[in-house]
């Protein structure tokens, strides 16, 4: 006979509120709407055709692509009386910045509406022209942190100007400045505080670098060398300089395009027409320059914008402005990869140095011809430059502009803005890229496979998982032909001797570097053979027992590998191979290699040191992971214990202040050595895909919700929550940089960080689809209670 629990209706009062009874008598359930802190952009924006405009909405759609429920962002739109825009995105409101009456109402809006916690005003001086004084009264009257976001910082010329920028600085919280010579001249020439001041660059596009020669082709100017430059068009951008120079490149270089891309600036249009760009199509035809110089007179969607400047062969930045204090034309070009030459703006000078691009003098036509003819004339040196312009661009993609800019809401909203990171939809392109018939590429020169880094069992194993692990939760068909080529190659390592052999050259033969250090590779195929064997339900027959016959053979002699890691591997490939395929002989193997495990951890153990060996160094996750297997594969409780111990010992020492940290090859941790936080750097994404698997392991094993908190900010790492707050998984091409250094990135994306981050990112997808079921439970739980909630509802 079944007895029900008793409900006690006083615990059932506080979620009251949760519920309500409508008119039919049924209970409805009523989800708590969180309310999140706002960020209000006071801003001009598209379709205004505005470089700020652009910024704007670049940034804006980072930090949403970025981030979930961490805030809202609101847009007060900067525009004239007259001159009024139709908006797709939805505005908070609009500022029309010639009416100090809009000031004044948009300043008393802000501060009656509570879920406003910041106020981010995109700044040039020219948006406010004529009206500074309300502009300073604006600022005056709102009661909340505000920042504003100088996008053009002038030497003090004047008293005037002075005045100025003084009467923001009295009453702003924070600036935002673009390059480091802006943050100087604020502190040295109007005495802003150090600590007011944030740096955060003009943001770029991520871009696959697609190859030159397509795209040429795809815009019928194949066979042609490609000059370019773009942007709004106006009489400061300097072209005439370029049109000059080029009457003398084209004596060497006949077969050159000058692209002028871009319409004419929306303010120059309307005060001068098109005469700019009337007199230097009259200066083309004079210098009989028609064949080489076209006019792209369009404001281009990004896409298309975005592969000019990839088929590029040499970007030309020609302003006149001396005090020009950035230029987004400027960062977007080098981050696609041109080779830049550029007037020595003060941007410029700051970036444009250790062989990133080519500075010439203002308005020297002469100089210019000689600097893009030498560019021209050497393949070499343009690779090299578009390289190193690439690397140190790459701290200012729009994602690592976001991190930036919320860091400090975070920092600016007392505790108000909690950063949560927005998880990316799973993207199989590159690892799909680095796959050829026969494998998978071990290395990549940025996100182009390099072919002649030859092949690993390594690779192909820790594919051979990911692959599966995708088809488990997606039955995707296409999944299987990945799944039978990682096979066919770790089928094609293994020796008739029982063992594998590691490193293929690009010809299909084996290296010589197969003479040592096998052990662990061998180790990861048989991870991979048991997890293939462990959907064997979903996979054709044949495939499943050639993966039974190899995986036998290939257990013949592991009972003699003594490397740690090796054995860990193992048992972990036995634990998922008997998940479908019980077998006493391997479960006896697993017994004897967690045996070893446990003498190891006996031996080396203490009350300060839970751990199998007198150091900590790679991959130390898998350890207790083996041992967790083991344990559920043999019931053995000592080993579940082990396990538990030396797993929470590890995540004590590479877990601090929701960070992960992981052992680094900078510095392995030896017993008795307390964690220097100076090492920094060598952090590889393998450690902590390593890391996430075994505490997914963990959490369904131990149900504890604190391993699932390690594992979002285990992968946060990838998204940005690391020491350099950046990126390390590229969304644009769906590859994974190949490590995080002290101060740089690796933008290689091989296929070790790749597919590590796929295994991470697809263990992360089948815990959320866990949860997201015991949420549909819990729910239906409720349901069951709706009797007893009527009565309590109704008292």
């Amino acid at each position: 006979m079944k007895t029900r629990t008793a409900i006690n209706p006083s615990q059932l009062l506080p979620i009251k509120s949760h519920f309500k009874i409508n008119s039919k008598n049924k209970i409805n359930f009523k989800k708590a709407k969180i309310k999140l802190p706002e960020i209000l952009f006071v801003s001009t924006f598209p379709p205004r055709e505005c470089g700020i405009a652009t910024y704007s909405q670049d940034l804006i759609f980072a930090l949403n692509n970025k981030f979930k429920k961490t805030f809202a962002i609101k847009i007060a739109a900067l525009e004239l009386q007259n001159e009024k825009q139709n908006y797709k995105e939805k505005l908070y409101t609009i500022l029309e910045t010639d009416n100090p009456n809009s000031y004044k109402e948009l300043a008393e809006t802000i501060n009656k509406n509570t879920q406003i916690e910041i106020v981010l005003i995109q700044h040039e001086f020219g948006l406010f022209r004529d009206n500074e004084a309300d502009f300073i009264l604006f600022l005056k009257a709102i009661h909340k942190p505000k920042i504003v976001a100088f996008h053009t910082v002038l030497p003090c010329l004047d008293l005037t100007l002075k005045a100025h920028v003084e009467e923001i600085n009295a009453t702003v919280d924070a600036f935002i400045v673009m390059t480091h010579n802006s943050a100087r001249i604020l502190e040295n020439e109007y005495q802003v505080l150090q600590d007011k001041i944030t740096v955060i660059p003009h943001g770029t596009h991520l871009v696959e670098h697609l190859n030159k020669q397509t795209l040429k082709e795809k815009y019928n100017l194949a066979g042609r060398k490609i000059i370019s430059t773009f942007g709004l068009l106006s009489s400061g951008k300097g072209i005439e300089t370029s049109i000059a120079a080029l009457q003398t490149v084209v004596k060497e270089q006949p077969d050159v395009l000058f692209l002028i891309i871009g319409k004419t600036h929306p303010t120059v249009l309307k005060h001068e027409g098109e005469k700019y760009r009337e007199v230097l199509k009259a200066s083309v035809k004079a210098l009989k320059l028609q064949n080489n110089v076209l006019f792209v007179d369009e404001y281009l969607p990004l896409e298309t914008l975005l592969e000019y400047l990839q088929l590029t062969d040499v970007y030309l930045f020609t302003s006149k402005d001396r005090n020009q204090a950035v230029s987004g034309t400027f960062s977007y070009a080098i981050s696609c990869g041109c080779p830049i030459i550029s007037t020595p703006i003060p941007h410029a000078i700051e970036v444009l140095k250790d062989g990133t691009g080519i500075i010439v003098d203002f308005e020297n036509p002469k100089q210019l011809a000689k600097q893009v003819i030498l560019l021209l004339n050497d393949a070499q040196l343009r690779k090299n430059i578009s390289a190193n312009g690439i690397h140190k661009l790459a701290p200012t993609a729009w994602e690592n502009s976001a991190i930036a800019h919320a860091l400090l809401f975070e920092k600016m909203a007392n505790k108000k803005v909690k950063l949560h990171y927005k998880i990316p939809e799973i993207n199989l392109n590159h690892f799909k890229n680095l796959t050829t018939p026969f494998g998978m590429i071990q290395f990549s020169k940025i996100n182009q496979p390099d072919l002649n880094s030859g092949y690993t069992l390594d690779d192909n194993a820790r594919a051979l998982v990911a692959m599966c692990q995708h088809f488990e939760l997606t039955n995707d068909e296409a999944d299987l032909e990945y799944i039978k080529l990682h096979f066919n190659f770790i089928q094609f390592c293994f020796q008739s001797e029982a063992c594998f052999l590691n490193y293929v050259d690009e010809s299909e033969k084996f290296t010589k570097q197969n003479s040592e250090n096998l052990a662990d590779a061998n180790g990861r195929a048989i991870w991979a053979l048991g997890y293939l064997i462990s959907i064997g339900d979903l996979l054709p027959p044949d495939l499943n027992e050639k993966a039974v016959v190899l995986m036998q053979m290939a257990l013949k002699n592991v009972s003699k590998i003594h490397s740690t890691r090796a054995m860990a591997f193992i048992i972990k490939g036995i634990y998922y191979s008997n998940l479908r395929n019980n077998s006493v002989e391997n479960v006896s193997l697993i017994r004897h290699l967690a045996s070893k495990l446990v003498q190891m951890y006996k031996h080396e153990a203490k009350e300060d040191w839970q751990w199998f060996e007198s150091y900590l160094t790679y991959a130390n996750s898998i350890l207790p992971e083996a041992m967790l297997c083991a344990y559920l594969a043999t019931g053995e409780n000592s080993y579940k214990e082990i396990a538990k111990k030396s797993f929470d010992f590890l995540l004590s020492k590479i877990y601090r202040n929701n960070n992960i940290k992981v052992i680094s090859n900078k510095g392995w941790l030896n017993q008795g050595e307390d964690i220097n936080p100076k090492k920094i750097g060598g952090e590889q994404p393998i450690d902590i895909a390593y890391t996430v698997l075994a505490l997914s392991k963990f959490h369904e094993v131990f149900k504890e919700e604190e391993y699932f908190r390690k594992m979002e900010i285990g992968f946060s790492w990838f998204l940005g929550n690391n020491h350099l707050n950046q990126i390390i998984y590229n969304p644009c091409t769906g590859g994974c940089y190949d490590g995080l250094e002290d101060s740089y990135i690796n933008l290689n994306q091989g296929a070790e960080s790749t597919v590590s981050y796929l295994m991470a990112r697809l263990t992360m997808e089948k815990q959320l689809k866990q949860k997201n079921r015991k949420s549909s439970v819990l729910y239906k739980n409720k349901i069951k209670l709706v009797p007893a909630l009527k009565s309590v509802i109704t008292k």
